[in-house]
């Protein structure tokens, strides 16, 4: 009855006194940073570049075909298209007000307790919370006036690969602050936990699904006791090839006041 993943249950014994619990845990907060790039991957195609619904929803049909290939990539692609009654695209009637069950906060609050780094997620979470504080941003923003967005794009095809690296790096920083916590407290619990088997469950049924989770099951297959995934060759290769497209990116939304935690 559990998900497939071409015919592989995507169901396992994780261990021993609640690691499958906090193994949960560990896939809300992946969840949480995964759903902040990708709404920060938006909001500088809509606001810096100025596109339509249609044309973000067929860049993220492209990025979907591609290193990106992922269950939120392909939902959020669908949900540019969708519309209300009266043919308005409804993505632009959506509050931006997110609200949270509580998941977030144990991963960051016990990410402190036990030392390791888990800035992309806390920074997502932290942005949940800000979201929600609607009246407040809407009071701030009378009063405390932001850069203008002067932004000249040279070359929209360069901006938009890089912005897609980008994307794909932070995603990949995600899963290795995620998987690297998994590390530190399997350690002090002695869990034992099987990266190999997380991952492999990880590919079908649950929200974080994707491509390169095939990725990160061959970097435990080729190094059982890799500490980071940051260390694994083909992700190391990604790393110096995509952080110049990550600094441009960074640093283009900083000077043109977009919001990129």
């Amino acid at each position: 009855i559990s998900a497939k993943y071409n015919d592989f249950p995507c169901v396992d014994y994780i261990g021993p006194n609640g690691s499958g619990h906090y193994l949960k845990m560990i896939h809300n907060g992946i969840e949480y940073g995964d759903m902040q790039i990708i709404s920060e991957s938006y909001y500088i195609l809509k606001n810096l570049l100025k596109m339509s619904n249609v044309e973000i929803s067929e860049i993220f049909n492209l990025w979907n075909k591609g290193e990106l290939n992922s269950y939120l990539i392909e939902i959020t692609r669908d949900i540019f298209l969708k519309k209300d009654d009266k043919g308005n695209y409804l993505i632009d009637f959506i509050s931006d007000v997110a609200k949270n069950k509580g998941t977030g906060k144990w991963i960051c609050k016990n990410a402190l307790e036990i030392e390791s780094p888990l800035s992309l997620i806390t920074e997502s979470v932290f942005f949940r919370y800000i979201s929600s504080m609607k009246n407040e941003r809407h009071f701030a923003s009378k009063i405390l006036i932001g850069s203008k967005n002067n932004f000249v794009c040279n070359n929209k095809d360069i901006f938009i690969e890089d912005l897609r690296r980008s994307l794909y790096f932070s995603k990949i920083i995600s899963y290795a602050q995620g998987f690297y916590q998994l590390y530190i407290i399997s350690k002090i619990n002695k869990w034992n936990l099987n990266y190999i088997n997380i991952a492999k469950i990880f590919r079908s049924g649950c929200i974080i699904r994707a491509k390169f989770l095939n990725k990160i099951i061959d970097a435990y297959k080729n190094n059982f006791k890799l500490k980071n995934l940051l260390l694994d060759k083909y992700f190391s290769e990604i790393s110096c090839k995509y952080q110049n497209s990550l600094r441009n990116i960074v640093s283009t939304s900083i000077l043109n006041g977009i919001p990129i935690p």
